[in-house]
């Protein structure tokens, strides 16, 4: 184990159109990760991933299960390589259902199930079209709570990602976000951008969601972590397995605390950090989040190369 190394785990919006191709055709590892995922799910899952059709890839309740996979078989990959392990995981939003099956929590088979579960009953909580999201550029975290307050007018809408210093995204019924849309905007955002998402994630509507969702948490017989997890709701290592879980079904409609939780990786002392999924949104995040802290990829084979390079 590395005590300076941490595995962060990507949310949706990671998701592309023939991920991992070339990590697939190179290591038999990967389509035997998907083979076993898509066993639990009833389809096939690299199909969709590599031939698509896109919109149904970028559906909620195939998303999830998609990037889940697609970052268990980085990491599967990664220990097959010899890669050492990490002294903490976390995960952004989904991908903190990545990181517990990392940390040896849950099976890949349970959390492909349960993450497609999660997906069904965000997506049944707010209506298509009803929803909304938006990313907020340039301002402080307390001017675009405020803007939110202002544009609430009895409807929801909040800041719900705190992605770095001055990146947040708000969610919440689409005509509230529109108006704290140009609420930011008024107060001197830099952007303000809707989200091209068809469910309003971490804001109060998806309550209803979190309360259907306890009895699919309440079904699988859990492990504890055998590496600590920081998680969103806290930005905190759990102490037990009942407070972990809790965390988990309030993540459904509480902020995605993410500045915090880099931020207790470097305190203590996890400040090597690998994105172990597609895509690599998390390392334009991370470094504005704490000094000194480098993200590494391992989603090509040149990422994955220099990674295994830079960290062995």
């Amino acid at each position: 184990m590395s005590t300076s190394l941490a595995f962060v785990f990507p949310g949706q919006g990671s998701q592309s159109l023939g991920m991992l191709a070339e990590l697939g055709a190179q290591y038999p590892l990967i389509l035997d990760t998907f083979k076993e995922a898509s066993d639990a799910l009833g389809y096939d899952l690299w199909a969709l991933t590599q031939q698509g059709p896109e919109e149904q890839l970028n559906q909620t309740d195939k998303t999830q299960p998609a990037i889940l996979t697609a970052s268990i078989a980085l990491w599967r990959l990664w220990l097959a390589e010899g890669g050492a392990r990490p002294a903490f995981v976390a995960g952004h939003s989904l991908g903190e259902y990545s990181a517990l099956v990392a940390a040896g929590s849950l099976t890949l088979g349970e959390a492909v199930k349960l993450v497609e579960r999660r997906g069904q009953l965000m997506q049944e909580a707010v209506p298509a079209g009803q929803g909304g999201m938006a990313a907020i550029l340039g301002l402080d975290d307390a001017v675009v709570i405020e803007a939110c307050a202002e544009a609430a007018q009895g409807e929801v809408v909040s800041a719900v990602n705190f992605n770095s210093p001055g990146q947040v995204v708000i969610a919440g019924a689409k005509a509230a976000v529109e108006r704290a849309i140009e609420g930011c905007k008024a107060r001197g955002a830099k952007r303000a951008l809707p989200l091209p998402v068809s469910v309003p994630s971490h804001c109060e509507l998806m309550r209803p969601a979190a309360e259907r969702f306890a009895e699919s948490i309440a079904a699988i017989n859990w492990q504890a972590p055998q590496i600590p997890l920081v998680q969103n709701v806290s930005a905190a290592v759990a102490a037990e397995l009942d407070t972990l879980k809790r965390d988990l079904l309030e993540q459904l409609y509480k902020p995605v605390r993410w500045v915090e939780s880099v931020q207790t990786l470097a305190a203590n002392g996890a400040t090597e950090l690998v994105e172990c999924g597609p895509g690599k949104v998390l390392a334009g995040l991370n470094k504005r989040c704490a000094d000194g802290v480098s993200t590494a990829n391992l989603n090509t084979p040149d990422a994955f190369a220099a990674a295994r390079a830079a960290l062995a």
